[in-house]
Formats: structure tokens, sequence, C-alpha cells
């Protein structure tokens, strides 16, 4: 019986680490982003993804990553823009060098909407976000 206990709590464990880990890849991910968006535009992280995502200068993919990066801070902010791009149509298959993905506006509109996202809890309002400086 102690031997099942220890692997249970073993496998636990390992599974835990990689939720933190994957939440940790991908707070520092939103941080890159945020980073990128800063210095090509003014103000605060979302008002520059914002931006990113309005500019028709920039690929499909950068505005793609501006959308995700939204999502993930899930700052209400960006509600309006995000909408402004969902047309509700999510095909099959998409590619996001050819336009705006409609599955990623789905899942940021969610996210922003105040839906769960578990990993932020590791990365948000962390040392990840506090400085755009690398």
């Amino acid at each position: 019986m102690e031997k099942i206990n220890i692997i249970i709590l073993s496998i636990t464990c390992f599974f835990f680490s990689l939720l933190v880990i994957s939440a940790l890849i991908i707070g520092r991910a939103v941080k890159n982003q945020c980073h990128e968006a800063i210095k090509l535009n003014s103000g605060d992280c979302v008002s520059a993804l914002i931006k990113v995502l309005n500019d028709d200068s920039n690929s499909f993919r950068e505005r793609n990553s501006a959308v995700w990066a939204m999502g993930q801070l899930g700052d209400r902010k960006a509600l309006s823009y995000l909408r402004q791009y969902y047309s509700g149509n999510i095909p099959k298959r998409e590619s996001l060098d050819k336009g705006l993905s409609q599955y990623e506006l789905k899942k940021a509109i969610n996210l922003a909407s105040g839906g769960i996202n578990i990993t932020s809890i590791f990365w948000r309002n962390s040392f990840f976000l506090k400085t755009t400086e690398r």
C-alpha cells in the first residue's frame, strides 16, 4: 500500500511540474509578445498588442500572435477589438499566415471575457510581465 501511495504521489508531482513548466513557458512567450509590441508601439502591453492587431501592414502571423497574447492576458480592454475581427465562422483548418484565425479570436474573446485560464495563475502579475526590458 505504501508503494502505491509513493507511485501516486510521484505521478501527481510529475504532472503538476509539467503544468508549472508549461505555464512558465506560456508566460515567457506572452512577455516576449508584449516586449515586441511595446517596442513598435506606445502604451502598455494590451494597447501595444491592439495596435499590432489593427495594423494591416503586419503579417497575419504577427497579428494572430497578438490575438493569442491578448487572450492569455485576459484584459477586458481588448474585447471590443477582438470582437471586431471575429466572424463566428471557424473553418476546420486555417493557416495563421493567410488570415486572422477565427479559432484564436474565439479563444481570446473567451479568456478576455473572464474565461478560466489555469496556467495564468503561475505567471500573470509576476516578474514575467513586470519588466519590458531584456
